[in-house]
């Protein structure tokens, strides 16, 4: 079986087509990821994003425009991409953060860091589930506007309005307390 075909079944809902695709192209997708992120275990990460993308855009897919070959490797190209932009913003925050060795710190400044979180968590509570759930994902997740609004199967302007309801009232909140 050609691979449109395998996509117009993958489109279908066959996921036996899926796994074909994955089997065709598994490894040129790893590597094309590979060579974005040099870590294989981020790499997997973005292959697998880029098939769960495949499943649910197939019907959208154009063969006039691409090889499905190549369109898989464009969508494993822009997850490797997200995931490398998401982990050099990682890498980023933990050099602004203080040393997490708790034996560097004061006994002040534990019992500070100790209240600030205890703050910040009766603060999440004070939020609906939905902004709750996009504060969290964002800032413990790393997950950005596109990939909260992937996630949770909601329009991007949705994720962006909740993150600015939800910090506008966590703001109130810490500000309150």
């Amino acid at each position: 079986m050609i691979d449109r075909e395998l996509l117009e079944r993958t489109a279908g809902g066959d996921e036996r087509a899926l796994a074909e695709l994955y089997r065709r192209h598994g490894p040129l997708c790893r590597t094309r990821a590979f060579r974005v992120l040099r870590d294989h275990a981020l790499a997997e990460d973005a292959v697998q994003e880029a098939f769960l993308d495949l499943w649910r855009t197939a019907a959208g897919f154009d063969p006039d425009r691409a090889a499905v070959a190549t369109w898989l490797c464009v969508l494993v190209h822009r997850r490797a991409v997200d995931i490398a932009r998401r982990e050099a913003r990682r890498r980023h925050a933990d050099e602004l953060l203080p040393a997490l060795d708790p034996a560097s710190y004061t006994a002040e400044e534990t019992l500070l860091l100790l209240l600030d979180r205890r703050r910040v968590r009766s603060a999440l509570i004070e939020l609906s589930p939905a902004h709750r759930q996009v504060v969290e994902l964002a800032f413990y997740g790393g997950l950005t506007h596109s990939e909260l609004a992937r996630r949770l199967c909601v329009p991007l302007g949705t994720v962006k309005s909740r993150m600015t309801a939800a910090l506008g009232r966590l703001a109130v909140v810490l500000a309150a307390g």
